[in-house]
């Protein structure tokens, strides 16, 4: 804290006579003196030099640019990231061509969620309930990114009825108003009812007929950590943009 200087109330008291003159030239002595400080003042307020001033505005716009590339990378990277949906598996929910926000950062999936899958391998079970990888759906570039509806996580049990054409989870038979088509087994991948394991997951296309999904071995069951994402919203086309389920 700065301290306070003591006033001397003597230096108050009434100047001796004909000593006004005297007394005065101090002040006179302070306002000459503040002349020198006031042209000082004026000679740091030289005009920009217009060459300055427009380097210093691009280095601010391309700070700007930067700072909101960084923020957009960073979203995209582990926040949300978007897909494009190909081929007629999930319809009626989903058509080709449909863009997809897909939620990178959520991690408790409730059946039903859409999500996307890295398809890098399917996974089986052998006589003895030991998981099997084998190969996953090939795309043009190896392994392919997929996009399925969950139906069981670890724990749940599924069976599917043939003559219902129906599934049914821990022997509850799902309402699913939004497949196009009943449920068959497949290419009978799995013995059900199926117990699914731990760290792994049961996925369906809504598109049952022809659905390439974890009935079949090339998808099987999937790996918790292969799950890229859910899917919370439609981009594109803008007509049917909002959320999907």
């Amino acid at each position: 804290m700065a301290e306070i200087p003591e006033t001397k109330e003597t230096e108050l008291t009434e100047a001796p006579a004909g000593s006004a003159e005297n007394a005065a030239e101090p002040e006179t002595a302070s306002a000459v003196s503040a002349e020198p400080a006031e042209q000082t003042a004026d000679a740091g307020q030289s005009p920009d030099d217009p060459a300055k001033k427009f380097l210093g505005d691009m280095l601010d716009l391309v700070e700007s640019v930067l700072t909101s590339v960084f923020v957009v990378m960073l979203f995209f990277t582990f926040l949300f990231c978007i897909a494009r949906v190909e081929g007629e598996s999930m319809l009626p929910t989903l058509t080709e061509g449909d863009r997809l926000m897909v939620s990178r950062f959520t991690k408790d999936y409730e059946n039903g969620d859409i999500l996307i899958v890295n398809n890098e391998a399917g996974y089986l079970l052998d006589d003895a309930g030991n998981i099997v990888k084998g190969p996953g759906l090939q795309g043009a570039s190896g392994s392919k990114n997929i996009v399925k509806r969950l139906i069981a996580q670890a724990g749940q049990e599924v069976n599917i009825n043939m003559e219902e054409g129906a599934v049914y989870v821990d022997g509850v038979k799902l309402d699913e108003p939004y497949t196009s088509s009943p449920t068959k087994m497949g290419s009978l991948a799995f013995h059900y009812p199926l117990v699914i394991p731990e760290g792994y997951v049961f996925v369906l296309g809504d598109n049952r007929i022809v659905s390439t999904d974890s009935r079949y071995a090339q998808v099987g069951l999937v790996p918790v950590q292969d799950i890229v994402g859910k899917v919370v919203l439609r981009i594109s086309p803008f007509s049917k943009f909002g959320r999907v389920g």
